[in-house]
């Protein structure tokens, strides 16, 4: 699945997330997707979502 289709990121699945703070390191959060927060149909640095945790985040990879 493309991460960088909106199409492709639904509530309730299960991602691995980059946020703000850790786009220097690289450092991938993982969780479940509560909002999309994108409004376009695509982003190129992937979907930005709220995670049941409450992080943000933008979606590098779908488990």
């Amino acid at each position: 699945m493309n991460r960088n289709n909106r199409g492709n990121i639904y509530e309730g699945l299960r991602v691995m997330v980059i946020k703000k703070n850790d786009q220097k390191t690289g450092q991938l959060t993982e969780g479940v997707v509560r909002d999309i927060l994108t409004s376009s149909g695509t982003h190129p640095h992937g979907i930005k979502v709220r995670l049941e945790s409450g992080e943000v985040g933008r979606v590098k990879e779908i488990l």
